[in-house]
């Protein structure tokens, strides 16, 4: 029997599907629900009827207990990337050279890796193995099988909660193996970040109130620390969710600055679409006034029969082409050993 639409995240498992919409404004009319947006702008939207508590949550939601679903287990081997290690250095080399001409300040370089799936295999396994050995404060799988959304994420970067009229995003800038080896380039990064992510908020908060609250914080996940900053505004009355995700969408952290110049610089040196990754997922309570959505990272998402899982970073004048490699090895690493079976 095939699996009914489901989705699990911020601590609770969603069933009942309702309706699904791809129209932001759905979010501003009523209900509960689960959100996919792709990176390229794809949104679908998941009412369902029925929530439950599946445990301990996050701070906006967090990863519900691991349950005995069946995964295959996919061999480090089997992974084909977008980018080889050629490819990838050759892009880095491409943004300094944007950069030294003035075209961008900063530019985050992705590459899609793939495997082959068996026929009829699902992402529930992966989820439940992903909560139980890769444990991250927004994670999140959102299963609608008549919609081609199958996608298991462990995100651990905020792109938007609301509480009321209070909206906060917690970019995420700078990575490395522990805090001691975070470089002056991480900090530069994430800085630059945190002015377009108070640019883009600026647009549809009142005027006055966009901050950052807080800056350059170290945060610890499984096997690598970051850097993380704190940005909020206060929305106005007039401006709703298609408003808000118009002025923000995609986050800043997985794009560079200018947003607008960095996007086509991307187009142009990645070779595949990044679908949901580096997209948002997670929920939104419309009568409540409150919602969670993650920047699409440390993803895995189905199209058939094949897996897919993106990998990336920030590309600065000061980045070096090999460090910037190693550094999407490191961020992969972790996860696609959780999806060997390890």
């Amino acid at each position: 029997m095939a699996s009914p639409p489901r989705a699990t995240l911020g601590g609770w498992r969603a069933t009942e599907l309702l309706e699904v919409a791809h129209d932001p404004a759905a979010l501003d009319a009523g209900g509960r629900w689960a959100v996919a947006r792709d990176f390229e702008g794809r949104l679908t939207a998941a009412r369902f009827g029925h929530w439950e508590r599946t445990g301990d949550a996050g701070p906006d939601g967090g990863a519900a207990p691991a349950s005995a679903a069946a995964w295959p287990g996919i061999p480090a081997a089997a992974w084909s990337s977008s980018l080889d290690g050629d490819a990838y250095r050759a892009g880095v080399r491409v943004i300094r050279e944007r950069i030294a001409a003035g075209d961008v300040y900063q530019v985050n370089l992705c590459r899609v890796l793939a495997a082959e799936l068996p026929a009829g295999t699902t992402l529930h396994g992966l989820h439940d193995r992903l909560a139980a050995r890769h444990a991250a404060p927004y994670a999140a799988h959102v299963f609608l099988p008549e919609h081609d959304v199958d996608v298991a994420c462990a995100s651990p970067e905020l792109f938007l909660s609301r509480h009321g009229d209070l909206v906060v995003s917690r970019p995420i800038k700078g990575t490395a193996p522990t805090a001691a080896e975070l470089l002056p380039k991480d900090a530069a990064e994430n800085v630059m970040i945190v002015d377009l992510v108070r640019n883009d908020l600026g647009r549809v908060c009142v005027p006055g109130t966009v901050r950052a609250t807080e800056l350059l914080a170290t945060e610890e996940h499984p096997g690598l620390v970051h850097l993380v900053s704190t940005v909020e505004g206060r929305l106005r009355p007039d401006a709703g969710w298609p408003a808000l995700l118009e002025a923000t969408f995609p986050a800043g952290s997985i794009v560079g600055a200018p947003k607008l110049a960095a996007l086509d610089v991307i187009a142009q040196l990645e070779p595949a679409p990044r679908g949901p990754y580096c997209g948002a997922i997670g929920w939104v309570d419309a009568d409540a006034g409150t919602a969670a959505l993650a920047v699409g990272i440390r993803t895995f998402w189905r199209t058939r029969d094949t897996l897919r899982f993106g990998t990336g970073g920030g590309i600065t004048w000061d980045s070096d082409p090999e460090g910037e490699w190693r550094e999407t090895e490191l961020k992969a690493s972790r996860l696609l050993a959780v999806a060997a079976g390890e």
